[in-house]
């Protein structure tokens, strides 16, 4: 009898190591990048993927020269694993309530460069947080809006707070404040020294632009077409291109104080090309990890303020 039609051991605590070594494989998309999610070398991650394959049965994922890739079964081993410290977790969770106790883990995912953004005092929630429920290992994790949403989808993230976040049925959205975003150039830039006035819109076309790689330069332009030259996914990439005098781009305002109070970056047409978004906070409706609802509760608390309240929960940007 060959493994794959071998019958599945019973899991034991070294098999739930085991897989929770691939579960963080699969997250960080590549042993290397696993290695400071783990501590663990990427030489040992080899070796207990290698172990829980051969436990298994099945191969759960290629990798080499071409990069880390899930198969198949990599993909149904990597659901099911899922599903099983989801359910561990909410059951611990729910123990813990019993007992008068918030325990497990809740995994928090926002946009970057978000410190600088005190309206939203998320330093205030998670001190509150941390203060009702010492036992819960809060997780906090940096992504675009696109994957964030994807990330409740899969359950890789009980709650997410950030802008333009993508409607689904299944998940409730709460309203907090607007950010503004400007478009920038740094010192270093021939547009730095000059007035708007003395700019026209015509050169500004043929200026190298630095876009974020999850959204359209005309989505925040309109019907006059910025001239996209470069691509970063985050806004500290956004901000060091800008800076390097070679590209033009946007940032919330926010954020870019403290390089304009520098008098390293200025603001252009501002009237023109500056725009806002509603920051969301977003979970699963059915949710019933009590303590990702307490976190939730205590987010809501701290970051919206009276005027986003009354728009109420469901409300959009």
């Amino acid at each position: 009898m060959t493994a794959r039609h071998q019958p599945l051991p019973n899991l034991t605590d070294v098999d739930l190591r085991l897989l929770r070594v691939f579960y963080a494989v699969v997250l960080s998309r590549g042993f290397a990048a696993a290695q400071h999610r783990l501590g663990i070398s990427a030489s040992n991650i080899s070796v207990h993927i290698s172990q829980l394959e051969k436990r298994l049965g099945v191969r759960l994922c290629e990798r080499g020269r071409r990069g880390f890739r899930l198969t198949e079964e990599g993909r149904l081993v990597y659901d099911a694993a899922l599903n099983l410290f989801r359910a561990t977790d909410n059951f611990r969770s729910s123990v813990g309530s019993a007992r008068g106790k918030l325990v497990g883990e809740v995994h928090f995912g926002f946009v970057d460069a978000i410190v600088t953004h005190r309206a939203l005092r998320l330093d205030e929630a998670i001190a509150e947080f941390t203060d009702i429920a010492p036992d819960v290992e809060l997780n906090l994790d940096v992504s675009s809006p696109q994957e964030l949403v994807q990330g409740l989808i899969e359950e890789r993230y009980h709650v997410v707070l950030g802008p333009q976040l993508e409607r689904r049925d299944f998940l409730t959205y709460r309203a907090f404040t607007e950010e503004r975003k400007s478009l920038y150039c740094g010192r270093a830039h021939r547009m730095f020294p000059r007035r708007d006035g003395d700019i026209t819109l015509g050169e500004l076309a043929r200026t190298p632009t630095v876009a974020r790689s999850y959204m359209s330069e005309a989505a925040i332009s309109g019907e006059f077409k910025l001239l996209s030259s470069a691509t970063a996914s985050h806004m500290e990439s956004v901000a060091l291109m800008i800076l390097s005098g070679q590209f033009i781009g946007h940032l919330p305002d926010h954020y870019a104080s403290q390089w304009v109070a520098r008098g390293e970056m200025r603001a252009l047409f501002e009237d023109r090309f500056s725009y806002s978004d509603w920051f969301q906070l977003a979970h699963r409706t059915r949710e019933r990890n009590r303590s990702a609802l307490a976190f939730i509760e205590v987010l809501a608390r701290r970051c919206e303020p009276p005027a986003a309240a009354e728009r109420g929960r469901h409300s959009g940007r």
